[in-house]
Order: structure tokens, then C-alpha cells, then sequence
């Protein structure tokens, strides 16, 4: 069987945001598959979606992104270099939010 997905975008969000983002493209009809991936600067557990999508329906899906996949500040507990004993300093650092790539799609079947 063949389909007319023309576009794969793949999305890697945080894990948090996993669970909204698969809702929202499910009621927006865009098949959806999810992959557990983990890395970045804090080496958090992410997840990698991977939505085939027809012509045209980019930027809708790009829009659900966005509101469901929010930046947040976290406060990290670092030590102090100059201290001779570790003490907790925390330091704010943005996460979340989702890295997107939208590549074409020249085939696609479902066999």
C-alpha cells in the first residue's frame, strides 16, 4: 500500500512532553512514531518522533510543537571551583522545548 507522505519530520523532545506532543499530532492525524533517545548537554532521557506527513501539513504540526514542547528553566546544583569543599551553587539552564528535521520522503510504503 502506498501513502502520500511526502515529508518526515523528526522531533526530538524531552521526555516530559512526550505524552502531550503524541496526543496533540494524533488529533491533528499525523502518524506518529516514538523512539527513546537520551543525550544533549545533561545527557536527559529524551524521545525522538518521527511524523510522516503529507504535503502541506508542515506548519500545523510544526504550531502543535511548539505550544505543547515549552522551554522551562531548570536549576542545576554545581559545585564551586574555588571552594576546597563542594558546595551546592545552583545554576539555571534552559530545557525542553524540540529540535525539529524535516526531510523529504521520495518513497514510502507500508508493507
Amino acid at each position: 500500500m502506498t501513502s502520500s507522505i511526502r515529508l518526515l519530520i523528526l522531533a526530538v523532545v524531552q521526555e516530559q512532553d512526550l505524552d502531550a506532543a503524541t496526543h496533540a499530532l494524533e488529533l491533528l492525524g499525523a502518524p506518529t512514531v516514538y523512539l527513546s533517545s537520551a543525550g544533549g548537554f545533561l545527557g536527559r532521557r529524551n524521545a525522538t518522533l518521527l511524523i510522516g506527513l503529507p504535503e502541506g501539513r508542515e506548519e500545523e504540526t510544526l504550531s502543535v510543537l511548539r505550544q505543547v514542547c515549552r522551554q522551562r528553566v531548570e536549576y542545576l546544583t554545581m559545585p564551586l571551583e574555588s571552594s576546597p569543599m563542594p558546595m551546592p551553587n545552583p545554576v539555571p539552564v534552559t530545557v525542553g522545548g524540540a529540535t525539529v528535521f524535516a526531510l523529504p520522503v521520495e518513497r514510502f510504503e507500508e508493507i
